[in-house]
C-alpha cells in the first residue's frame, strides 16, 4: 500500500458503504460502546488509515494508544505469520513455550528495579485485576487508594480503582470495598493559593498522609497506591516532579506497595520505556497493555521477583501470554529498543512544541501538555476564567474528522495525540495543521 497523498476523501462522509456497515453495526452491536464520528476502517499502514469507501485519513489515535508500531508494521506482520505458522495457543499457564519467557526477560530488562517476575493477560483492565490481587496476597491488607481522574479499566475490580466518569459506575453498584480515592495533582485546575507545580504536587501528598491516612483508613491496612504516572483517561495530565517521588517516600514509610498503571503511558509512548523513568523512581507492581504488542490482546503485570510468589492456583489466565501475541510483542520491544523510543522523544517534542506555540494564541486552548507522542489539548471558554468547553471539544473531533484527521478526546474537555510512535515531523506538521483548522472551523460554528 503506497500512500502518497493525506488525507485523500474521495466521498462525502461517511460515505455509502461506511453507512450501510454502520447501520448493520447499529443492529447487533452493543450500545455501550462509544464511537464519535462515523469512521468504518477497511486497513492502514503507518499512521494512515483508509475506509472502506477508499477515503484515506492521517490517524492521531493509533487504536486508543495501541498501534505503537503503526498499522501493519512489516516486522510485526512478520512475526505474527511466523508464530501462526507454528501454533496459535496453548495455555501458557498450564504449558510451557519460550517466546513467553523470552518476553518476560525483555519486560524485565527495560524495567528499572529490576529483576522482575511478569504474569500475562489479554488487557489493562485484567492486568490492573490481576495487581489489585497480588497487592491483597502479598502485603495481607485490604485497602487500595487510587486517584481522582483515574481510569484502569471496566471490569468491577478495576472500574471500582478508577473515578473518571460518573457513568462508567451507573447502576453497577455495589462496587468492590475497600478502596479509597485521593486527589490526582493537575496543576493547570490546581486551587489558587498553589502557585507553582511543587506546591500543587506537595498538597497532594499531604492529603493522602493527613486525610486518608488519618481519617478513612490507618496506613498499616493498605495494601497499595495505583497511580497513573500520566492520567490517560482523565485528560493526559502531568503531575508536577515532586509527586511521584513523593509517593515512593510515603509507600517506603508506610510498607505500602506503589503499583503503576502504565497501560496507557507505557511502552516508549512518553519517549521513554515507561513514563515513571521521567520521575527518577521504581515500581513495586507495574500494570502494561495497550502498546505491548502492536495491536493484539496482551497486557502484563510487573512485579518485582520478591513480590511475585504466590503459590501456584492463586492467579491464572487461560488465553493471556498467547504466543501469537508474545510474538508480537517481542517483535514491538525490539523496535521501541532500535529506533521508536527515540523518534517518540524526538518527534513528540517537536509536535508539543508547534502545540504550544499555536495554542498560546488561541483563546480557545487553556493548556497544552504531555511528554513524548502522549500529548493533550484542554479546551476552555476564556483563558482567563478557564472554564471548561467539552462543547467545542467535542465539535473538533467531529470537524477535524471531516477534514481527514482522526483524533479522540479524554477528560471532559482534552483532545489527545496518542499518535503510532512511528510518526515523522511531517506528518505531526500536517496533523498540527489539520487539527488547528478544524479547530477554527469549531469555533465558528459556535460563534465563539
Amino acid at each position: 500500500m503506497n500512500y502518497t497523498k493525506v488525507p485523500d476523501l474521495k466521498t462525502q462522509l461517511p460515505g455509502p458503504k461506511a453507512t450501510a456497515a454502520i447501520a448493520a453495526d447499529n443492529d447487533f452491536i452493543s450500545t455501550s460502546y462509544t464511537r464519535g464520528y462515523p469512521f468504518v476502517m477497511a486497513r492502514g499502514t503507518g499512521v494512515v488509515a483508509e475506509d472502506i469507501d477508499g477515503n484515506v485519513f492521517l490517524d492521531m489515535t493509533a487504536g486508543i494508544a495501541v498501534n505503537a508500531t503503526g498499522h501493519s508494521h512489516p516486522r510485526i506482520v512478520k512475526a505474527i505469520t511466523e508464530a501462526a505458522e507454528k501454533f496459535t495457543h496453548m495455555s501458557g499457564t498450564d504449558f510451557y513455550y519460550p517466546v513467553q519467557a523470552q518476553l518476560a526477560r525483555m519486560l524485565s530488562e527495560n524495567t528499572p528495579g529490576g529483576p522482575r517476575r511478569v504474569f500475562f493477560c489479554n488487557s489493562g483492565a485484567e492486568a490492573n485485576e490481576g495487581a489489585m490481587k497480588l497487592a491483597r496476597w502479598y502485603t495481607k491488607r485490604p485497602y487500595l487508594i487510587s486517584f481522582r481522574g483515574s481510569f484502569h479499566g471496566r471490569t468491577y475490580g478495576a472500574m471500582s480503582l478508577g473515578c473518571s466518569k460518573a457513568i462508567h459506575r451507573n447502576h453497577f453498584a455495589p462496587l468492590v470495598p475497600s478502596i479509597l480515592h485521593a486527589n490526582y495533582p493537575y496543576p493547570y485546575r490546581a486551587a489558587p493559593h498553589l502557585t507553582t507545580p511543587e506546591q500543587v504536587g506537595a498538597d497532594a501528598l499531604d492529603y493522602i498522609e493527613n486525610t486518608v491516612l488519618k481519617r478513612e483508613v490507618q496506613a498499616e491496612e493498605v495494601a497499595g497506591i495505583f497511580v497513573e504516572p500520566i492520567q490517560g483517561e482523565g485528560g493526559y495530565v502531568v503531575p508536577p516532579d515532586n509527586f511521584l517521588p513523593g509517593l515512593r517516600k510515603l509507600c517506603d514509610k508506610h510498607g505500602i506497595l506503589l503499583i503503576f498503571d502504565e497501560v496507557q503511558s507505557g511502552m516508549g509512548r512518553t519517549g521513554k520505556f515507561w513514563a515513571h523513568e521521567h520521575f527518577g523512581v521504581e515500581a513495586d507492581i507495574i500494570t502494561s497493555a495497550k502498546g505491548i504488542a502492536s495491536g493484539l490482546p496482551l497486557g502484563a503485570v510487573i512485579a518485582k521477583r520478591e513480590i511475585m510468589t504466590w503459590p501456584p492456583g492463586s492467579h491464572a489466565s487461560t488465553f493471556g501470554g498467547n504466543p501469537i501475541a508474545c510474538a508480537a510483542a517481542v517483535e514491538t520491544v525490539k523496535l521501541l529498543k532500535e529506533e521508536l523510543i527515540a523518534n517518540t522523544a524526538t518527534v513528540g517534542a517537536h509536535l508539543k512544541a508547534k502545540l504550544e506555540e499555536w495554542g498560546n494564541g488561541c483563546k480557545v486552548v487553556g493548556d497544552v501538555r504531555g511528554k513524548g507522542l502522549m500529548i493533550g489539548v484542554e479546551f476552555v471558554k476564556t483563558k482567563q476564567g478557564k472554564e471548561k468547553d467539552p462543547e467545542l471539544r467535542n465539535l473538533v473531533e467531529q470537524t477535524a474528522f471531516k477534514r481527514g484527521l482522526l483524533i479522540l478526546g479524554c477528560g471532559e474537555n482534552t483532545i489527545r495525540f496518542c499518535s503510532s510512535l512511528v510518526l515523522k515531523k511531517e506528518e505531526a506538521d500536517l496533523a498540527l495543521s489539520l487539527f488547528t483548522a478544524a479547530v477554527d472551523d469549531a469555533v465558528k460554528q459556535l460563534g465563539r
